[in-house]
């Protein structure tokens, strides 16, 4: 049987499905294309200014995502991977849109970071091209950001999220479609001014090749292309040719410009004056087409959990090294945590999988903290996951760690109010008892303690004998069992046993 994978891309512009097949060769795996779904949502432009998404653009957000529900309503879940990008990170109504577009989509979505869109960009492109010992400069404009990224190979090097996309500019400098110099100059001045922090870094790092891989890119080398004001690829003075006609013409005239998309004209001019600054600040001399993007890395992502390449697993280690981890206590809580988690014999899906994992990446970076200061920290553990750049993980992945970590010791009661199921709490209680075993940072040759989860209780069994010869540890576990007992999220029993 095939094996096939999905990703669904929710851009500030449009909305992508993208569905691959897996193939083996010689050891590697290769994603082929079998279905691709691209639709116009332009959910930035239903923005209002205190940052609200209107309901129109919710509807057809709904409208889209049902569509692509009826395509994939038959994949596994853990066969497929949603994304939502900078329109979902910056609503401040992104809850009631979230939850809309999970109920139409019938999928878990994640709101990735600007940072993770970029590494995910990266991927996608690098994926779909040859190889090459050169350094690549990618840059994908977005409705509602921009994603600069040069890496070598499969690694990226240097990743940056800026808030400029065609749609966000087009209302901002162009929201009645009139085109004027003047509008334009704004337009690329503004998009220079935000691309003036990583320019120096990025000119100074070099590159051999440039690739333009979002819909900005690629219809504007249409446009360059089918009137020979370029040869090849994007060049700075076929675009300004493209921006002096823009300006004569006051709009963009289809039918002067063969090959464009009728969903990208209103767009067109904003996201050629974010290019030409583009250009501008970092000196490019060619652009060349780069497929694949977000979705393609998202669905090479998505492979890599499957086959236990897992880049939240490198991340974790990489994250590990940078804070120096006491690797040995780590394993200690992560094993012990694990352990304890699954003595509670929770149902065997899907989402319980993702709930173990992030437990064991919360115990194994517990510590985080500690290379900040000892007192209080789990607050700056909890501070550094939630707001840290951690290439695989979504926000929510990262606001579950800050939460286990925050929660790890201290007073249940003063932990943040946070929508945690039920499962999550019995988590967190088999971190909190794992680190209280470890705390004399020594082996266990087996842990004195064993959970058992009832419909009404969850009680933690230990041996009589060896609760009255630790003082210190029994203090804490019957106290543990009164700070569950003041929040009345989990009822905990201590039980002991001759």
């Amino acid at each position: 049987m095939e094996q096939l994978l999905a990703a669904v891309d929710l851009g500030s512009n449009s909305f992508r499905l993208s569905i691959g097949r897996v193939e083996q060769h010689n050891g590697h795996a290769q994603i082929y294309a079998v279905d691709r779904l691209n639709e116009s949502v332009r959910l930035a432009s239903g923005m209002s200014a205190d940052k609200r998404i209107h309901p129109e653009a919710i509807e057809r957000a709904v409208s889209v995502l049902k569509r692509f529900h009826e395509r994939i309503a038959g994949f596994h879940p853990n066969r497929v991977r949603a994304v939502a990008t900078n329109t979902f990170r910056v609503a401040k109504n992104r809850q009631a849109l979230l939850e809309a577009a999970e109920n139409a989509l019938g999928f878990p979505i994640e709101v990735i970071s600007g940072y993770e869109e970029a590494r995910l960009i990266f991927s996608g492109i690098s994926n779909e091209l040859p190889p090459s010992p050169n350094r690549r400069l990618m840059i994908d404009i977005g409705g509602g950001s921009t994603e600069v990224i040069i890496g070598k190979g499969f690694q990226p090097m240097l990743l940056s999220s800026l808030s400029m996309g065609c749609v966000s500019y087009t209302d901002r400098f162009f929201p009645d479609g009139v085109i004027t110099e003047v509008r334009m100059q704004k337009a690329i001045l503004a998009a220079r001014n935000e691309l003036e922090g990583i320019a120096k870094q990025y000119r100074k790092t070099g590159w051999q090749e440039a690739y333009g891989s979002s819909g900005t890119a690629k219809g504007i080398i249409a446009i360059l292309q089918a009137t020979e004001m370029s040869k090849k690829g994007i060049t700075l003075e076929g675009m300004e040719q493209l921006r002096a006609k823009l300006v004569r013409d006051r709009s963009v005239k289809m039918s002067e410009l063969p090959d464009i998309k009728p969903h990208r004209a209103p767009v067109l001019a904003a996201g050629l004056a974010i290019m030409i600054a583009v250009f501008q600040e970092l000196k490019i001399k060619l652009m060349l087409p780069g497929e694949g993007a977000l979705r393609v890395g998202v669905l090479y992502d998505l492979l890599g959990r499957d086959s236990e390449r897992d880049k939240r697993e490198e991340t974790v280690i990489q994250l590990s090294k940078r804070y120096h981890l006491d690797l040995k206590q780590a394993t200690r809580v992560k094993t012990a945590a694990l352990s304890l988690f699954d003595q509670l014999a929770l149902v065997n899906n899907q989402e319980n999988q993702e709930l173990r994992r992030s437990l064991g990446w919360a115990a194994s970076l517990h510590e985080v903290g500690l290379s900040i200061a000892h007192s209080d920290y789990h607050r700056h553990t909890a501070y550094v996951l939630e707001n840290a750049d951690m290439p695989g993980f979504s926000k929510d992945d990262q606001v579950l760690l800050a939460f286990f970590t925050r929660g790890h010791q201290g007073k249940l009661t003063k932990l943040p109010s946070f929508d945690a199921e039920p499962t999550h709490w019995q988590a967190l209680l088999c971190l909190r008892l794992a680190v209280m075993l470890m705390r004399r940072r020594e082996d266990l040759a087996e842990l004195p303690l064993h959970l058992q989860s009832t419909p009404e209780k969850l009680f933690i069994h230990t041996n009589k004998d060896w609760l009255a010869a630790r003082p210190l540890s029994e203090f804490a576990l019957r106290t543990e069992q009164q700070q569950w007992e003041r929040t009345g999220l989990l009822s905990v029993k201590l039980k002991t046993t001759k």
